[in-house]
């Protein structure tokens, strides 16, 4: 069973009266708020969606996870050796996909950041941005949009004796987590109100809103976005949502074709990191949960998290 899925940025009409940046912003995995329209990767847009983190480090003593962990340590020093940056902070929705693809990579590198919180509605916090999208990276004063083209910056600073090919097997999979997987989250997130509920309980908890906002935000917004759902399953062909998420995960699971992680060996690719940084959200909510209880994507998924590590943002 494959589903050719997609998700596009929608206004919406309802009893509910929303304003316009508040429902752009509670368009989690619906609207990208969070990255331009045109892509380099299929030039379909993006949407944003809650940002639900599990993230452990296991110990597992003198077990193969050791040896990985140690290797990560390894692998760790020797980019701060390449790359070493004075200052890097990070301008995210806590909620939104897309900032964790780029949190996922920087803390698989141990890269320290700092987060500064949008709030969706004014976002002063990048008023003295032309662009007015989440991600954005600034690296020692440099800024660096779109989710994408940041992890491919930051790895050229790192490698730069690397040069991407745009037909291997990690970019394919990148291009399919872009143009595909994301677009299964809200349909999934929003599919009745319960869980609509559940997913604006943690957007309102995390985000940057105002008192008045989080109230509004929680519940008008859980409203609309239920009814929005019902439309982008309408619009893109999407029969049974669950379904088509439960497909996604064999998708990649037998894209894994039984090794640890895509390219084999001891560590994840960009693919790898991409595919975690977008279920990342959704993981511990009642749809990231039923995935992992009827597909064989949870060991790959636990894996990483292990792999993946503490979160090497700095706290303030």
């Amino acid at each position: 069973m494959r589903r050719v899925t997609g998700l596009a940025a929608r206004t919406i009409s309802s009893s509910v009266a929303i304003h316009p940046r508040l429902a752009q912003s509670m368009a989690i995995t619906t609207i990208s708020s969070s990255e331009p329209i045109t892509r380099r990767f299929g030039g379909l847009p993006e949407i944003s969606t809650p940002s639900f983190a599990g993230g452990f480090a296991g110990i597992v003593f003198f077990s193969a996870a050791a040896a990985s962990s140690l290797g990560q340590e390894v692998h760790a020093k020797e980019m701060a050796h390449k790359f070493n940056p004075k200052e890097v902070v990070l301008y995210q929705y806590e909620a939104c996909p897309f900032c964790n693809k780029v949190k996922a990579f920087l803390d698989f590198n141990k890269i320290p950041y700092k987060i500064v919180e949008v709030n969706p509605i004014s976002k002063k916090e990048i008023k003295w941005s032309d662009y007015k999208k989440v991600p954005i990276l600034t690296v020692d004063g440099e800024q660096m949009v779109d989710s994408s083209a940041i992890i491919d910056g930051l790895f050229q600073k790192m490698h730069p004796e690397i040069s991407k090919s745009e037909d291997d097997e990690e970019t394919k999979w990148r291009k399919w987590v872009d143009n595909h997987l994301v677009h299964l989250l809200s349909p999934n997130i929003y599919r009745n109100t319960s869980e609509a509920l559940e997913s604006f309980d943690y957007i309102t908890t995390h985000g940057n809103f105002s008192f008045t906002e989080r109230l509004v935000a929680k519940y008008a917004g859980a409203t609309a976005m239920y009814f929005v759902s019902k439309k982008l399953k309408k619009k893109y062909n999407i029969t049974d949502e669950r379904a088509a998420l439960y497909d996604a995960a064999e998708t990649w699971v037998d894209a894994l074709k039984e090794r640890p992680y895509l390219a084999g060996g001891s560590k994840p690719n960009l693919a790898d990191l991409a595919v975690f940084g977008v279920l990342r959200p959704i993981r511990y909510l009642r749809s990231g949960k039923d995935m992992v209880d009827n597909t064989r994507i949870g060991e790959w998924y636990s894996r990483m998290e292990n792999t993946v590590g503490e979160p090497s943002r700095i706290k303030e």
